[in-house]
């Protein structure tokens, strides 16, 4: 084994960062003799150099970031920061003299991948990241690497704890979205601030990395679809389990059929209760993946967390110390497809409406020829009369598949209908 160590650069001791540097410290001989060289802090960059940290010497802490990753002896540079800027610089930086780097930073890596990518190339370093998509699930790797030789069609998952905690306590318990978010921000699952979570900003980060990596093209986070999930309601989920179905909000990158574009979009979605999809509860995460050899693969665990998340990131640590010594490079960006990404209303989907329309002979016939003149095929229909005695009814219809951009002009029209007194929900369907 080698003698002297491989020096890391530590940016940020938050949740995150502080349990990585608890590990490094803790398991130091392990993963010395699993890189087979031992690793050692060469300091840590925070915003508040006076708070006591527990087991980081004081004389490692200092808030000069660019000071810190400029020195030449840092091998590797764990960026935990999150955030677009100073993150950015740092790691350019950080490539620019000589340290390989391992981020956490979903958003960074969804807005500006490719030109880290490039940055890391050109200096003949790594950019390893598994930490930026879903927490301790082995994800990344799967795909860059042991389904290399695959074609990858489809990933679809639960990429975002907070909100699949939400959803949970709303099927399960039958409470309202306020109530069930209130109960998730007590737990901790959700911050003070739930818009990046609730609002799908941070599961369309993480959809536009996976397809990137999926599809071996550029997808930026401007090219994921995105719809958040504060809309859903009691109601929607009582609709779901009269169609044997639960409600998740979903991560869904698509190969087109003809293989000659992708999409990318995020949105709150029914899917069967038979889908493994279906039955991830809590705060946890999943992605399943679906390839042309392999077939239907299924990535389960804790997606976020301060130890979860850090152990996905000493498991990229090592892999890059272990480079380091060997004087390789990992896996960088694989983009050679440049295969164009599609928008929404390309995307062939099924539509669950719910209308409130008038109770009274000749309405679904009028919804029905609506339907039928925006070429959508209708599959179900449900109609249940009001017992307030207001002259109303409910209607459901579920379709079959369409383009969304045929469904969604369905809807349009129909709220111009005078027998179409509003429409009550819309939800795709999905996972059949």
């Amino acid at each position: 084994m080698r003698t002297r160590p491989l020096k890391v650069a530590l940016l940020g001791c938050g949740v995150v960062g502080s349990e990585v540097a608890r590990i490094m410290t803790t398991h130091a001989d392990d993963l010395a003799a699993r890189i087979g060289a031992p690793v050692e802090l060469a300091g840590v960059a925070v915003r508040r150099p006076d708070k006591v940290r527990e087991g980081i010497a004081p004389e490692l802490v200092t808030t000069d970031a660019t000071a810190l990753v400029e020195r030449g002896d840092v091998d590797v540079v764990v960026e935990v920061i999150g955030g677009v800027e100073p993150a950015r610089t740092l790691i350019t930086t950080a490539f620019e003299h000589g340290a390989s780097v391992v981020s956490a930073n979903k958003a960074l890596l969804a807005q500006d991948g490719a030109a880290l990518h490039e940055a890391a190339g050109r200096h003949g370093q790594d950019l390893y990241y598994e930490a930026a998509v879903a927490g301790a699930i082995p994800l990344v790797r799967p795909l860059r690497e042991s389904l290399a030789g695959d074609k990858i069609n489809r990933v679809m998952g639960i990429v975002n704890g907070t909100t699949n905690f939400i959803l949970d306590k709303m099927d399960t318990s039958g409470a309202g979205y306020s109530e069930a978010l209130d109960e998730a921000t007590a737990l901790g699952y959700a911050e003070a601030d739930p818009t990046a979570d609730v609002e799908g900003f941070d599961a369309a980060a993480k959809a536009a990395i996976l397809a990137g990596i999926a599809f071996h093209t550029r997808v930026r986070l401007d090219d994921v679809y995105r719809e958040g999930m504060t809309e859903v309601t009691a109601a929607d989920f009582a609709s779901a389990k009269e169609m044997g179905c639960t409600i998740k909000l979903l991560a869904i990158c698509e190969r087109a059929a003809d293989g000659g574009s992708v999409t990318a979009r995020v949105h709150p979605a029914m899917i069967p209760l038979s889908h493994p999809l279906a039955s991830v509860r809590e705060a946890y995460n999943a992605v399943f993946v679906e390839a042309e050899a392999a077939g239907r693969l299924m990535f389960y665990g804790p997606g976020a967390g301060g130890s979860p998340t850090a152990s996905a990131v000493l498991g990229d640590l090592v892999a890059v110390c272990r480079n380091k010594l060997n004087e390789a490079n990992g896996p960088g960006e694989s983009a050679y497809t440049q295969l164009p990404v599609s928008s929404m209303g390309e995307v062939v989907t099924r539509y669950h409406i719910s209308l409130d329309v008038a109770d009274k002979p000749g309405v679904l016939a009028q919804v029905a020829t609506v339907f039928a003149e925006h070429g959508v095929s209708i599959d179900t229909v449900r109609q249940h009369g009001r017992q307030d005695g207001d002259g109303e009814a409910s209607l459901v219809v579920v379709t079959h598949r369409a383009p969304d951009a045929a469904l969604s002009g369905t809807v349009e029209a129909l709220r111009k209908l005078d027998t179409v007194r509003g429409v009550a929900s819309i939800m795709r369907v999905e996972g059949e």
